[in-house]
């Protein structure tokens, strides 16, 4: 199974960001991710723009997308930041990742967001840990 389809998978269990929100996996490989996220009217706030809240959505999802790909360590956000730089508008918004430090125990990615017409949205930067995944 090639690492998109795999990640398209297992990710499938993350209910919030891909039955709510409707992000899909458009392309995945070791700490990277392309993720789009089309909207619909649940994504807008009272002044027609995209909540921000569903922009970082997609960024957190991008960033767990491209950093989990070890069967038997897992990576969580330790923290996050992002700038938004216009409003979003369109039918649809998409994040990728960029490494800016990928070390045993903690990582940097910086992921960009674009809307439909290609036009720089947001950039998060989210520092993660890497741990054991937990014996369920």
């Amino acid at each position: 199974m090639d690492r998109t389809a795999e990640a398209q998978k297992i990710f499938s269990a993350d209910r919030f960001a891909t039955n709510a929100a409707g992000i899909r996996i458009l392309k995945a490989e070791d700490n990277y991710a392309l993720c789009s996220m089309p909207l619909s009217e649940n994504h807008f706030n009272a002044n027609g723009f995209v909540m921000g809240g569903a922009i970082f959505t997609l960024a957190d999802f991008a960033f767990a997308v491209a950093t989990n790909t070890d069967p038997d360590t897992m990576t969580v956000s330790l923290t996050s930041q992002i700038t938004y730089l216009r409003p979003a508008c369109g039918r649809e918004l998409t994040a990728e990742t960029a490494v800016l430090h990928m070390g045993h125990r903690s990582c940097v990615l910086e992921i960009t967001i674009c809307n439909d017409e290609g036009a720089l949205v947001a950039k998060a930067s989210i520092t993660g840990i890497r741990t054991a995944k937990p014996k369920l």
